[in-house]
């Protein structure tokens, strides 16, 4: 089932360096490594749930550059599009919260080699051929001066294509402005299919909040979601919007839920309680989760379901990716969440 459908992931590629065994970055004496990348991730799980997934980036023509291309070939992407070139591979640090003790992110990415992207320079048609979709974060446009153009330039050639386009909002204050942020991300959602966002980035970006909500309380009421998403649908008119969210008991333990909303109906997703291993990459997850769903025509309720219950599973995982097969994801839908060792 779905075995067919292509996926095209577009951003920045990056070396994740994480300290070890919630260490702070103080007592740290080694890193693990990993390469990430909000859309790579994203396409990681439509692999593992048996797609295509494409990513295009550009990456330097080092062995940095090569051992990143290599990690990705090693979970199934395909990376016949990704340009060589620049100087660096951006990176962030890593440091794993616990209890009370949040995790923290430190990049390292400026002049990364993506930011020397121009419009022109990939071939949006012959990487658009045959595909059924693109995603693109909000990370991608704020990374520099060129590459609010060249999202739009993959999005028009998409619009002509006939190719869904998606988008995370994954505001990023370390990258941008909300102001400069919302002057862009208005202008790209013309082309956007299917946004995703939290309750933090409709507020960030476009100004858009649920009222007497308090992300930071720990609770959230799904129902008050209804109005964002209708205030995002009327103003941008994308078909789907979805809303991942996330009540932050502590570092450690998280209630986790979604809702989608089609311009009729908000569909919610049950509620998961998660005791998190590592929650870099739970969004790009979930946004995996929806794109399998929408694309192989799952009932709304299935598809909120479904990405709920796929990044529910990441959060266990450490890394980026989610490397929970469609099993495992069926399996946490249908209402299996003992945890008992499977024999």
């Amino acid at each position: 089932m779905g075995g067919n459908k292509k996926i095209v992931g577009f951003g920045e590629l990056l070396l994740r360096l994480g300290t070890r065994q919630f260490q702070r970055f103080s007592q740290a004496r080694e890193f693990e490594a990993y390469y990430t990348g909000a859309e790579a991730n994203t396409c990681v799980s439509l692999v593992n749930f048996g797609m295509e997934g494409y990513v295009v980036s550009k990456v330097p023509a080092n062995d940095i550059g090569q051992a990143c291309i290599n990690f990705l070939k090693g979970h199934g992407l395909n990376t016949d599009y990704i340009v060589r070139g620049g100087d660096r591979l951006g990176l962030f640090y890593l440091e794993t919260g616990a209890s009370q003790r949040p995790s923290k992110v430190i990049y390292d990415r400026a002049n990364s080699a993506i930011t020397t992207l121009k419009k022109g320079e990939i071939d949006w048609k012959t990487v658009l051929e045959g595909k059924d979709w693109l995603h693109f974060s909000g990370t991608a446009p704020a990374l520099g001066p060129n590459m609010p153009e060249v999202v739009e330039e993959a999005c028009q050639v998409a619009k002509e294509m006939g190719v869904t386009v998606s988008c995370d909002l994954n505001y990023r204050k370390k990258l941008w402005s909300p102001e400069k942020a919302q002057r862009v991300m208005t202008g790209l959602m013309a082309y956007v299919d299917v946004l995703i966002c939290n309750e933090e980035d409709a507020e960030m970006v476009f100004g858009i909040k649920a009222e007497g909500v308090d992300v930071r309380s720990g609770r959230l009421e799904a129902e008050k979601y209804q109005d964002v998403a209708r205030q995002l649908r009327q103003r941008f008119g994308c078909k789907h919007i979805a809303i991942t969210l996330r009540e932050s008991l502590s570092a450690t333990f998280n209630n986790w839920s979604g809702v989608l909303y089609d311009g009729a109906q908000l569909y919610r997703s049950r509620s998961y309680s998660m005791y998190v291993i590592d929650r870099v990459g739970g969004g790009d997850s979930f946004g995996g989760g929806l794109i399998y769903g929408l694309l192989t025509g799952m009932p709304l309720q299935d598809v909120i379901e479904f990405a709920a219950a796929a990044s529910c599973l990441k959060h266990s995982i450490p890394g980026d990716f989610n490397l929970a097969s469609l099993e495992e994801v069926k399996a946490l839908m249908a209402g299996d969440a003992s945890g008992r060792v499977q024999r």
